[in-house]
């Protein structure tokens, strides 16, 4: 568990290798802890995760990013889902930190793997970036059960997403953005907008 306040990129021992984690502190005392995961062939960097990082540090969250060790090992092919889970667990552990709330959050496969972890990790909440409910074409292999009904959780799809768009259940709220592909990159600024309002709704934000 973690209790100090590292910044910058390092990595951390998990079961499947070593994970990337790069943590960004605001400025003055942390409301929340947000980390986030990437898609399954990319990586931190992404337009969307880049810009919901930027916000929630601003509004005052420490943000980690976490690299899975198959990325790591310069591998594009994702890990199996336990695998997956198992690497996320462990880099989550290490970031925990007492009495600082925990949001689990990514896009696409990282999305997938907040929300199956979160329960088991003690998130307060789940930011799901471009959950995909679906593969392309294959509407009967919902992952919608993946889907933590009884954490508040925001999901944030566009329209136009071949994976699919959830629908809302328990305390899942979903955001539809128009215009956008899976990959999310129209109206960024409206992306992070949409995640700040609900971060600040918990009080996770200033």
């Amino acid at each position: 568990m973690r209790s100090d306040t590292t910044t910058g990129d390092y990595t951390v021992e998990t079961p499947r290798g070593p994970a990337g984690i790069r943590v960004s502190e605001p400025e003055g005392p942390p409301l929340a802890l947000l980390v986030l995961g990437h898609g399954a062939g990319g990586g931190v960097d992404a337009p969307d995760l880049t810009r919901v990082h930027d916000a929630a540090v601003a509004a005052g969250l420490r943000v980690a990013l976490v690299t899975q060790p198959y990325r790591m090992a310069g591998r594009r092919a994702p890990a199996p889902a336990a695998h997956l889970d198992e690497a996320w667990t462990a880099a989550v552990g290490h970031l925990a930190t007492p009495g600082l709330p925990l949001i689990c959050g990514g896009r696409s496969s990282g999305a997938r793997v907040a929300c199956r972890t979160a329960g088991e990790l003690g998130a307060v909440g789940v930011l799901a970036l471009a959950f995909p409910l679906h593969p392309p074409g294959r509407p009967e292999r919902s992952r919608a059960a993946e889907l933590p009904p009884e954490i508040p959780t925001l999901v944030v799809n566009g329209d136009r997403d071949p994976f699919g768009v959830p629908e809302p259940v328990g305390a899942v709220r979903v955001v539809v953005r128009p215009g956008a592909t899976h990959d999310l990159r129209k109206d960024l600024a409206g992306t992070a907008d949409a995640v700040l309002g609900w971060l600040r709704e918990h009080h996770w934000a200033r």
